[in-house]
């Protein structure tokens, strides 16, 4: 019997706690082959986490396709959601796109790419800055009353873009980084979705691994040998490494490993936020799920809380080298 509960979001929609990110179904973190993304995907709902996450540009839908296998023999038991909005190829040469003709392409590819009829949560994975999000929104909108969407959510918008959306349609959640070390959303963006009734579906977590026990600088290049991410630089990567040997050491003392304490972190916060939360880290590996699973739902006590709080300002970098391409644009404080 599964351990994880379930935890309903905005406009009605509920989810298991603990969902899973099927970025990490593709070759992002590190090389993996179908069987091996399908054998932890299997694993990981067969454990509870039905709330299943992907998109369109992961693995330029191999993601998808592999999610495809399972939901052609387990679809009921499945909440899915997948997203649009990033267009092109190579990390670096990406665009964003939000017209209302690309929201009806891409739904349509993704259905087909996932071998279903509908998807329970669609996002907007980033904003487009030329393209209205009431136009954006109003084309997800048809989706819905088409059927092919059963809701709509918002990845890395700012506390204003959300307003103005959930003025359009009803906004079931916003999915945007937040982790023990990546907080600047607690600012704007937490607070006006919980004052708006809509859930959140915290990205990254655990930090893209750095905050786990197994992390290795080797999986968050971005295959040239350049750092995806501006934390994982050889300077930051080697300012930081007294903050992630005291986060390991203060986890260990209470007993759980770094991405247990990650999670145990995030629902408590959220718990404090008032609003609903389903994280959704992602792993190659079904272990990682094993790991997971005695946190879902913990909540930490205040001592616990008190120590963790600095770590969000002692870590060197930025969670991305373009801000613009996060909700963080819309933050005086940026």
């Amino acid at each position: 019997m599964s351990t994880v509960g379930r935890v309903q979001l905005g406009d009605g929609l509920e989810v298991s706690a603990l969902g899973f990110g099927g970025m990490s179904l593709s070759d992002v973190y590190g090389p993996v082959d179908d069987q091996t993304a399908l054998a932890t995907l299997t694993h990981a709902v067969d454990a509870g986490l039905t709330f299943v996450d992907t998109a369109n540009i992961y693995g330029a839908g191999r993601s998808e396709r592999t999610i495809a296998r399972l939901l052609a023999i387990r679809r009921q038991e499945i909440t899915l959601a997948t997203k649009f909005g990033i267009s092109g190829g190579a990390i670096g040469s990406r665009g964003i796109r939000g017209d209302a003709a690309y929201v009806r392409e891409q739904i349509d590819e993704s259905l087909s790419r996932l071998g279903t009829d509908h998807v329970d949560l669609y996002y907007q994975h980033r904003v487009d800055p030329h393209i209205p999000i009431e136009e954006t929104v109003g084309a997800m909108s048809e989706l819905v009353t088409a059927g092919k969407v059963r809701h709509i959510g918002l990845s890395e918008a700012t506390a204003d873009e959300i307003r103005r959306a959930h003025a359009v349609h009803p906004i079931a959640a916003v999915q945007t980084e937040w982790s023990v070390v990546s907080r600047d959303v607690e600012r704007a963006v937490v607070p006006t979705a919980a004052e708006l009734g809509i859930g959140f579906v915290p990205y990254s977590p655990l930090s893209r691994a750095w905050l786990t026990d197994e992390f290795s600088p080797a999986h968050i290049g971005a295959g040239d040998g350049r750092p995806r991410f501006p934390r994982f630089s050889a300077e930051n990567l080697a300012a930081n490494t007294g903050l992630r040997a005291d986060y390991l050491a203060l986890a260990h003392q209470r007993g759980l490993t770094g991405a247990q304490l990650a999670l145990g972190w995030l629902f408590t916060r959220a718990a404090q936020l008032g609003i609903a939360a389903a994280p959704i880290p992602g792993s190659r590996f079904a272990r990682h799920v094993d790991e997971w699973l005695p946190a879902s739902g913990l909540i930490l006590d205040a001592d616990t809380m008190a120590a963790l709080e600095p770590f969000a300002t002692a870590i060197s970098g930025n969670r991305s080298f373009d801000v613009a391409w996060t909700s963080q644009r819309g933050d005086p404080a940026s």
